[in-house]
């Protein structure tokens, strides 16, 4: 008697390895298709990256003008940016409140400092609130900060 093994043919696959196989595939082309749209790989051209980092450096040399910032603080706050693109943004707008005769709008909230940079110590905080004539609290004055380079 000769002993014959009983081999499957290819097409023989369990359905429930073929059914896992499937599915594989099918998470396989949904990740490069979710990976294709997705901006936060850095797969754009350069020159895309490149013009939107200098437009983003424009949008904040111009906000850094609009609300009164000095130039080097705009800098200071904003070190991962472009100088030219923060100066040609800061000009810009500059230009354009002379043109136009506005004025600034001051923020309401203090910036955040970046990290490395600390509060110098024995700087004012803030002066003593006076009562106005109508027995208010008058608005107190602006802060001022001052800053110590790193």
């Amino acid at each position: 008697m000769s002993t014959q093994i009983a081999s499957r043919p290819p097409s023989a696959i369990h359905p429930a390895r073929r059914l896992l196989r499937a599915g594989c595939r099918l998470l396989a082309a949904g990740a490069l298709l979710a990976a294709a749209g997705c901006d936060y790989l850095g797969l754009q051209p350069i020159s895309q990256i490149e013009a939107r980092k200098e437009s983003e450096g424009r949008a904040i040399g111009s906000a850094c003008r609009q609300a009164g910032r000095a130039l080097e603080d705009c800098y200071t706050f904003n070190p991962h940016m472009s100088k030219a693109a923060i100066f040609n943004g800061w000009k810009e707008m500059n230009d354009y409140m002379l043109q136009n005769n506005l004025t600034e709008v001051r923020p309401e909230v203090a910036p955040v400092l970046p990290a490395g940079r600390a509060r110098v110590e024995g700087a004012p905080r803030s002066a003593p609130t006076d009562m106005s004539a109508a027995g208010q609290p008058a608005k107190p004055p602006a802060r001022t900060t001052l800053y110590a380079a790193p």
